[in-house]
């Protein structure tokens, strides 16, 4: 699996990365976590907005944070 955080290292963004990183140790998966942070690259994905987030290359958010619980969602 690959995650990619979709952002320029804003606060958020950070925040994003946190998140992701901790529901990927609580499910135990195996995950690669890219981070994105050139703005023509995010454009690619289409995404106005940062955070965002791309699982296996498809977004699944973009312009806000989520929780940890909702990245578990996401991933299972």
């Amino acid at each position: 699996m690959k995650i990619q955080i979709l952002g320029t290292g804003c606060p958020k963004c950070k925040q994003l990365t946190s998140n992701v990183e901790q529901a990927i140790r609580d499910l135990g998966v195996a995950a690669e976590v890219e981070k994105v942070t050139d703005i023509k690259e995010i454009m690619k994905f289409g995404v106005m907005l940062t955070p965002g987030l791309a699982i296996n290359g498809e977004v699944k958010s973009s312009g806000k944070v989520l929780s940890v619980g909702e990245i578990k969602k996401m991933i299972e």
